[in-house]
């Protein structure tokens, strides 16, 4: 009996075996072993990544083939190593270093020894690296760029590092990744999937075929191609104007929340971060702590709004009902806080809103600004009331764009003041530099672009963003299409729009009217003060301008912000009106403001000692 029982448990466990080993050979493929399997060498076939296309099908990014200088540390076999680096173009110090870090990352797995060959390289290579064990080329395809603008709004890709291997097991060392703009907030839909080839090896290492006939393998999968919501023209016309200067620009579709341009000035030509040189090129851009070309003035620069910032202050008052249209203030060339007086140059006398808007006086809306305070028993409450209405326009905040970066501006709270100045112990008048977009108030130009776009529609906006199309059918994102409505009544809104288009018409922005466009501005004037030997000194003021056009039906909305371009109408305003026309008309008649614009460069004033100094203060506040 006893040796019937061993019997069977023998049998019954040598038919598990053999059961269990026949399915895993016939029916069951553990490719997650097979990078483990020294028997196995895998080879990745990686993708070409999607193509980007602007909101008129313009190609703005596409690839070209290069190619990889791949290693599998085990199987190295001794080289004449000095004709091998003459060939690949490494020094021996620096071979001997990236093939120890190859071993690190692993002895079996192919690790990338030089990237991205060019054709030439590549040719003359190829022919001889039979001669070199354990080496071997892969193909893959770079960026490449038909434009030499939107460098901030496209972003680079370059190699994965440690931290992406370990945050994504979906890499491999040498693979490449979107670091910055589009090509990072939309890496998964523009890196398609890597295929991948098992080849089987004998007991003498060498290559006997594919694994299982390619049972396993894989092939590639593209990346899907996107079309974005810039205008290619509108953006490559805009960095035309921007030559020379420093400052951001966006443009809005007012209706949809579409990002038609922006531009951060200096920029680059994005080619320069492609191909084997991008390491050397990115330093230098990197550590041009002067220019600051990496640094994305359009969305990550926080100033002084400056006048501009008078139009809400505005619809605050008339939303409170603490003023009307018609409510009158007389200007004394300024106006007094306490004993001093803070200066305008409107030319003095008495304002309603509509002059006050055009001429931008600042004595009007000190008094505006004031009355809203006056509605309140303590200033708690008015600025509770005050700050409730301002980040409505999606001021002080994020706006929760597709966009990989950015600042969130800032509107104060009482809870900042009282951390100035204690508990009850301020007034309206302590804080009165905040009625014409100065004192502590910060916006970044989207911002603006946004707070401008939302007076357009007469009071409410879209989240900006750039993502239109994936593989060229439109896509819905719920959180892109959702109205945002302000705090403000519609009703308010057409005094001020009235006041923005007599901007042009008679106002501060009269010498940069279009012909055949009705158009809707503010101009601003932001004082500009660094410190140099511990004392507050004044540098040449910023430029900033705000738009949108036709006024009844816009199209467009725009802010331009213009580091040290003097008041608003010169710098900021000729490009505003340019690029308006450049994108309603397709053409421009205003050959004089264009002239002016591409002629004149403001490199004098960033010549100046300590003219980079304020971006030291405040955290970028201007």
């Amino acid at each position: 009996m006893k040796k019937i029982l061993l019997s069977s448990i023998i049998l019954i466990i040598g038919i598990t075996f053999i059961g269990r080993l026949s399915y895993l050979q016939i029916f069951s493929f553990p490719t997650d072993n097979l990078l483990e399997d020294p028997a196995i060498k895998p080879i990745y076939d990686y993708p070409e990544r999607g193509y980007i296309y602007d909101r008129n099908g313009k190609l703005l990014v596409g690839n070209d083939p290069a190619y990889d200088v791949m290693v599998i540390p085990r199987e190295v076999k001794p080289l004449d190593t000095l004709e091998f680096c003459k060939l690949i173009g490494l020094d021996k110090e620096v071979l001997i270093t990236k093939l120890k870090k190859a071993r690190v990352y692993s002895p079996r797995l192919p690790s990338v020894l030089v990237p991205q060959l060019s054709k030439e390289d590549y040719a003359k290579l190829q022919e001889k690296m039979r001669h070199f064990e354990g080496f071997y080329i892969q193909k893959r395809s770079l960026r490449y760029y038909d434009t030499k603008s939107a460098a901030n709004v496209l972003g680079y890709i370059s190699e994965v590092n440690e931290r992406d291997l370990a945050q994504n097991p979906y890499y491999v060392q040498g693979e490449l990744k979107g670091r910055t703009g589009v090509e990072k907030t939309y890496e998964d839909t523009l890196r398609g999937e890597k295929g991948i080839q098992y080849i089987q090896k004998d007991r003498f290492n060498r290559d006997i075929g594919p694994y299982k006939d390619g049972a396993l393998d894989t092939p590639p999968e593209q990346g899907r191609e996107i079309s974005i919501t810039i205008d290619k023209d509108l953006q490559e016309y805009g960095e035309l104007l921007m030559h020379g200067k420093r400052g951001g620009v966006v443009a809005l579709e007012p209706s949809s929340g579409e990002i038609l341009s922006m531009i951060s000035g200096p920029t680059y030509d994005p080619s320069l971060l492609v191909g084997r040189k991008r390491s050397k090129n990115y330093s230098k851009l990197h550590y041009d702590s002067i220019s600051k070309p990496l640094f994305d003035r359009s969305i990550s620069a926080e100033g002084s709004p400056g006048s501009p910032f008078k139009t809400l202050n505005a619809l605050i008052a008339l939303q409170e009902g603490v003023m009307t249209p018609e409510t009158k203030i007389k200007c004394y060339n300024g106006f007094y806080v306490g004993n001093t007086k803070r200066g305008c140059h409107c030319g003095g006398g008495v304002r309603d809103m509509n002059i006050g808007i055009y001429r931008s006086c600042n004595a009007y809306f000190a008094g505006t600004f004031r009355k809203i305070y006056d509605k309140y028993e303590t200033t708690d409450e008015g600025m509770d009331v005050w700050e409730k209405h301002m980040r409505s326009f999606g001021l002080g905040g994020y706006l929760g764009s597709d966009l990989h970066t950015g600042r969130p501006g800032r509107i104060p709270s009482k809870e900042y003041y009282d951390s100035w100045y204690g508990d009850n112990r301020w007034t309206s008048s302590f804080i009165i530099s905040n009625a014409i977009g100065q004192g502590e108030v910060a916006a970044t130009p989207i911002q603006l672009a946004n707070m401008t776009s939302a007076i357009a529609n007469r009071g409410h906006f879209f989240t900006p963003h750039i993502l239109k199309k994936v593989d060229g059918k439109d896509i819905t994102i719920p959180e892109f299409t959702e109205l945002k409505q302000t705090s403000i009544d519609r009703k308010h809104f057409e005094p001020i729009v009235r006041g923005m288009a007599n901007v042009y018409e008679k106002g501060t922005a009269r010498w940069v009217q279009v012909p055949g466009i009705e158009i809707a501005g503010k101009t601003g004037t932001v004082e500009n003060y660094t410190i140099i030997d511990s004392v507050k000194t004044q540098l040449t003021d910023h430029s900033v301008f705000v738009a949108f056009a036709p006024v009844n039906k816009p199209k467009i909305a725009i802010a331009v912000y213009i580091e040290n371009g003097y008041y608003g109408g010169r710098y900021a305003g000729h490009i505003a009106s340019l690029m308006i026309e450049k994108y309603i008309k397709g053409e421009i008649t205003r050959k004089d403001l264009e002239k002016r614009m591409l002629d004149r460069t403001l490199e004098h004033e960033y010549a100046k000692p300590y003219s980079g100094e304020e971006f030291k203060i405040n955290e970028y506040v201007w």
